[in-house]
């Protein structure tokens, strides 16, 4: 068994296992840890545990110390320079005419890298941006292309429902939204009113997305032959929140009723739609 401390680099970031060497962390410390090309500040997400020494991945560094008053002064001014940076990049990238967006710039605690992040449509051949950034700040210059999800999580924002993006605030990783999860809840198709900030399917469809599964096991399909107390009848719209489904039933009056899916008999059979009841769907969703 070995003692680590998971630890992350960013407020929403993944978890990453540190060696404690026998001193003790508390979840928010502070501190400061040994990277393979130099020091990095992080905060410690959970504290001091025993794992198997098989679920490590990779080399386990070290966390060297918690951070200090001079540290912490130290950090202040590395964010400050990184910021300052931002529109001298920026002035560079206009001169190489280069087709990307920069979005943040950060150094390493002990300054030996200075990284800038940046989205592009495609792939960008930024090697002389590099070597005139590099002349300039005297440092090892790294550049990252990210996708436009994790630049929402670099950057922040408000969803549509007026709340802080959950990428950028609780979540540590992008699961896959399909969608099929936007059809099973049954939503509005249009790409407006289903998609975040970064232009992709919101994440927030992935929630309830096994509650909307598990539903439709129970529940019939729309057009799906039932039986039940009155006789057979077809279903015509399904409503999965209320359990509740609107039947046309096969009598001569074509009578329509809304009902619990409880006190209907599945055929599981697709029945097939008369052409009056055909036409009026087509009416109803025009």
């Amino acid at each position: 068994m070995i003692d680590v401390v998971g630890v992350q680099f960013k407020p929403t970031g993944k978890i990453y296992h540190f060696a404690s060497q026998g001193k003790h962390f508390e979840a928010k410390d502070q501190v400061i840890v040994q990277m393979s090309w130099g020091l990095k500040a992080a905060k410690v997400a959970v504290g001091n545990q025993e794992i198997e020494e098989k679920d490590i991945v990779g080399d386990l560094k070290p966390v060297l110390r918690k951070m200090t008053e001079e540290d912490q002064a130290i950090l202040r001014e590395n964010e400050r320079d990184a910021k300052e940076a931002l529109p001298v990049c920026q002035e560079y990238i206009e001169k190489n005419n280069l087709d990307m967006k920069l979005i943040r710039s950060e150094y390493t605690f002990d300054r030996s890298k200075l990284l800038f992040y940046f989205t592009a449509d495609g792939r960008v051949d930024f090697r002389g941006l590099v070597r005139d950034l590099a002349r300039i700040y005297r440092t090892r210059i790294e550049l990252r292309q990210v996708g436009v999800r994790d630049k929402a999580k670099l950057v922040g924002g408000l969803g549509s429902c007026g709340r802080p993006c959950c990428c950028a605030s609780f979540l540590e990783n992008f699961e896959p939204v399909t969608i099929k999860m936007a059809k099973d809840q049954d939503l509005s198709l249009n790409s407006s009113k289903i998609s975040g900030s970064c232009g992709r399917l919101m994440c927030c469809l992935r929630y309830e997305q096994e509650g909307y599964e598990c539903l439709h096991k129970c529940m019939p399909f729309a057009g799906e032959l039932v039986h039940t107390e009155k006789g057979r009848a077809t279903v015509k719209n399904v409503h999965l929140i209320e359990e509740k489904v609107d039947l046309v039933y096969h009598d001569e009056d074509k009578t329509k009723e809304k009902i619990s899916a409880k006190d209907v008999k599945r055929t599981f059979q697709k029945d097939k739609f008369p052409a009056w009841l055909e036409e009026e769907t087509q009416a109803d969703e025009a």
